[in-house]
């Protein structure tokens, strides 16, 4: 028996079992269930929502796991010791898991040796791990004599990865814009008043999405004029247990005062103009999904950049007819060159609406421009 470079032992070779084709009803029903379990995990963070289901003869389930954030036992670890509570024997067990077993050493060892040293003789994976560190379990699993089968629920699969698996196929955080308007697209009056434009639903709607991300960024314009504390709250009014960084970005310095010193996410004050060095110091800290909420010209910038993933546009229906808009100038000069987007759903918000849509990637800048908000 020899080691691996992580110290662990390598079970003996053995010849690879003949490969199933296709997953059978027992399986597709167990990764439906990885799928559920998953949805436990945490909704952001660096490391993925994944799920593990494990079967013995006849289909009957022998653990379950799902990952519970960073630092704790991946999905196929997790279902393993679930087994070993209930005293199942996993060897010739099938591994039914949502993402593909990772096959490197992070904050914990590689699933794939666990499985191995657990006797598993088959795996059934949703979505192959597009990581370049963490991919290859597949291959690993396979030469060691497991029958490995890719791609069942794969669409399943990545819908449940959702900004996760879009940043780490970009290298990048997912970035999604978020801009509240009247329905001339004003975010406030030419007294610079902007409380509030969107009713309390769309508010509450807001704050559930930003529950949702990593990291919320605004410029130094937005701090000293609308003085945000970037926080996420339930209905109640009360701060979520976890709450995103709150990023500034521009060289002026966030007041003593600010409400970003209180309560709240870490602040990160990005001194820079550059949106791509905002998403690459961001990335540095493992932050996989950027909220952009203001002003107009960090908008702009992202936009500009070709950095924008996904616009959130909450709509009102109220007319102020002057005041600043929702984003600055594009440098588009003719409506050819305007940026288009692709409407991907509509959401009616008590008397607002949301309307979520994507860039059209064929009228990204490809190169990043910089902000001008100081």
């Amino acid at each position: 028996m020899t080691s691996t470079a992580t110290g662990a032992p390598t079970p003996p070779a053995v010849p690879a079992a003949a490969p199933t084709r296709a997953a059978a009803p027992v399986e597709i029903a167990a990764l439906r269930q990885a799928l559920l379990l998953a949805r436990r995990g945490p909704r952001h963070g660096p490391n993925p929502r994944v799920g593990c289901v494990l079967l013995g003869p006849g289909g009957v389930v022998l653990g379950e796991g799902w990952h519970a954030g960073a630092g704790t036992p991946h999905a196929e670890v997790a279902a393993l010791a679930d087994a070993t509570r209930r005293g199942a024997d996993t060897s010739g067990a099938t591994a039914v898991v949502t993402l593909e077993p990772c096959n490197h050493t992070g904050r914990t060892g590689p699933c794939t040796e666990a499985l191995l040293a657990a006797g598993v003789r088959r795996v059934v994976v949703a979505v192959p791990d597009p990581n370049p560190v963490a991919a290859g379990g597949a291959d690993r699993l396979r030469q060691a004599g497991v029958d490995v089968l890719t791609g069942v629920l794969e669409d399943e699969g990545r819908t449940l990865l959702g900004t996760w698996l879009a940043s780490v196929e970009r290298g990048r955080p997912f970035v999604t814009l978020k801009i509240a308007t009247t329905l001339d697209g004003r975010v406030a009056a030419a007294d610079g008043t902007s409380r509030w434009i969107t009713s309390d639903v769309a508010r509450h709607h807001a704050h559930d999405l930003r529950a949702e991300v990593d990291a919320i960024a605004v410029g130094t314009g937005t701090v000293l004029t609308d003085d945000p504390a970037l926080t996420a709250r339930n209905a109640a009014g009360e701060l979520h247990t976890d709450q995103p960084l709150r990023v500034v970005v521009g060289h002026r310095d966030v007041p003593a005062d600010a409400r970003l010193h209180g309560p709240g996410g870490e602040l990160v004050h990005a001194r820079t103009h550059d949106p791509a060095e905002v998403l690459r110091v961001l990335g540095e800290r493992e932050v996989r999904h950027l909220l952009v909420e203001g002003g107009p010209t960090l908008a702009a910038a992202f936009l500009r950049a070709g950095l924008v993933d996904e616009v959130h546009a909450y709509v009102a229906p109220v007319l102020l007819g002057a005041g600043p808009l929702a984003v600055a100038d594009l440098g588009v000069t003719t409506i050819g060159d305007a940026v288009r987007l692709t409407t991907r759903s509509v959401l009616p918000l008590g008397p607002d609406v949301l309307v979520v849509a994507t860039p059209e990637l064929a009228h990204a800048t490809p190169t990043p421009q910089p902000t001008q908000e100081d």
